[in-house]
């Protein structure tokens, strides 16, 4: 067995202690678990399986991808065992523990401006595509628009999941950034219990929300936010809305607040993401009068959030209430 044999198979944990609903169970998949700290592993595995039994990706090879910390730290774990060359593009806004690991694990990082508009060559995945087009022979995960990312979770995470639950989930909590996780396993889901119900938290300042509502992209909705993997500012072919029965909108404070909470209440370090999709499972709790079981995810470890919000300094410094 090598550390790729660890990837998936993540538990599955019961809230306690912050969710107030009696006739409510909510249930966190804890994706921190995977080796190399998030839910990314799973897409990075079965994309550069996929890539080296179609030839695209050959030994010695340079993989490049744009990404906000995980995927890259993914790439970087699975590039470190097999030998290959990784090139990560990535905002400036990644925290610098997200930085500092993928240079251990042997990875070369492109730092852009957060700010850089889509269409900008500056822009993160813009930068990541000019690079692979000037190495020859590389190959490039191309997260955001690659169907096998929804595939990944589909074969996997769904599965987990509905096993895991014994078939009684009735809520599905996620948000997206690829929309990879939210639509892979609301399809796997949904065709095993077509009522199941998903709901995707969006941050102000990523254009799903008001695409979803509207069905028309609006580049105003378009702002900066500080939680990390999640949200888009353009949209991604990985995302599927027609899997997704709702949407709400999340603000950092409320990501940020309910991920501390999380940690000092139910011992569960997680980032920003795994505070966001928690945040809108209790509010959805809130609006369910029959017993139900939800399901949401911790995409992430918070140790790569220390020097962020799990800084009570960084927090006040920013303008978040603790």
């Amino acid at each position: 067995m090598n550390i790729e044999n660890t990837v998936g198979n993540t538990p599955l944990v019961k809230l306690i202690n912050i969710n107030p609903y009696k006739h409510i169970e909510i249930y966190a998949k804890l994706e921190f678990f995977n080796p190399s700290g998030s839910i990314k592993d799973r897409i990075v595995k079965h994309i550069i399986e996929d890539a080296e039994n179609r030839g695209l990706l050959k030994k010695g090879g340079t993989i490049v991808e744009n990404t906000s910390g995980n995927t890259g730290a993914a790439v970087a774990t699975i590039a470190a065992i097999k030998g290959y060359r990784a090139i990560l593009t990535m905002p400036d806004k990644v925290s610098t523990e997200k930085q500092n690991t993928l240079k251990a694990l042997g990875a070369e990082i492109v730092v852009t401006p957060t700010s850089a508009a889509p269409n900008s060559p500056e822009h993160y995945v813009n930068t990541a595509k000019r690079i692979s087009e000037e190495i020859k022979g590389s190959f490039r995960i191309n997260q955001y628009d690659n169907l096998l990312n929804p595939e990944a979770h589909y074969l996997t995470t769904g599965p987990e999941i509905w096993e895991q639950t014994g078939g009684k989930i009735t809520h599905y909590v996620a948000s997206g950034s690829t929309g990879g996780t939210i639509s892979g396993v609301s399809r796997f889901l949904k065709e095993k219990k077509p009522e199941v119900f998903s709901l995707m938290p969006d941050p102000a300042g990523s254009i799903y929300y008001d695409y979803f509502k509207t069905k028309k992209i609006n580049n105003d909705a378009i702002g900066t936010y500080f939680v990390e993997g999640v949200g888009e500012d353009h949209i991604a072919k990985a995302m599927d809305f027609s899997l997704v029965d709702e949407m709400i909108q999340f603000t950092d404070q409320d990501a940020f607040e309910t991920a501390r909470l999380l940690a000092r209440k139910e011992g569960i370090l997680g980032g920003g993401t795994g505070g966001a999709n928690v945040w809108a499972a209790l509010k959805l709790a809130a609006s369910l009068t029959v017993p139900s079981v939800i399901v949401t995810i911790i995409p992430d470890n918070g140790v790569k959030y220390l020097s962020k919000f799990y800084n009570d300094e960084w927090m006040v410094k920013n303008g978040f209430k603790l």
